[in-house]
């Protein structure tokens, strides 16, 4: 019975609360993605990190640190989204081991016409659900949980 009162712990239940809302507005958002702009979210992910990056353009090996893909995955999606027409490889003009991401015109299109519906479902999926101090409360706490506010641990 041990096992029983484990599994019941508070520390177990709110992170099932957190992946559980992560991922029920995720799968709304890649939906309204895919239905409104014709592409699944994590295209949406590297067109954003891309346009969103100094000058245009990422290092191709970043896109695995923020898409939570493996090397592997993040070249094959670079590929499809290339043959696609919305982002180019280019060499990095310092460092020749290092390959550029950077948006087509047709991409930046896209960009703008995908935001537009991403912001659209931010706003139905998770904001519409929560009063106005909720999600400023909301912000701070996963600002804390997030690579810039992680507390190293109590000892």
């Amino acid at each position: 019975m041990q096992e029983l009162e484990l599994i019941q712990d508070p520390r177990i239940t709110v992170y099932g609360r957190l992946f559980e809302a992560w991922a029920t507005v995720t799968r709304q958002l890649d939906d309204q993605m895919e239905r409104e702009v014709g592409i699944p979210l994590t295209w949406y992910g590297v067109l954003l990190l891309v346009g969103r990056s100094p000058g245009g353009a990422r290092p191709i090996g970043e896109l695995g640190l923020v898409t939570a893909l493996t090397s592997g995955g993040v070249t094959r999606l670079v590929d499809r989204m290339a043959a696609a027409g919305y982002v180019e490889r280019a060499p990095c003009p310092t460092d020749r081991r290092v390959i550029w991401v950077r948006l087509t015109p047709a991409g930046r299109e896209l960009l703008a016409r995908a935001t537009e519906v991403h912001l659209r479902g931010i706003q139905e999926y998770m904001l519409d659900r929560l009063a106005p101090e909720d999600v400023a409360g909301l912000s701070r706490l996963l600002a804390k949980l997030g690579p810039e506010g992680a507390e190293p641990a109590a000892e």
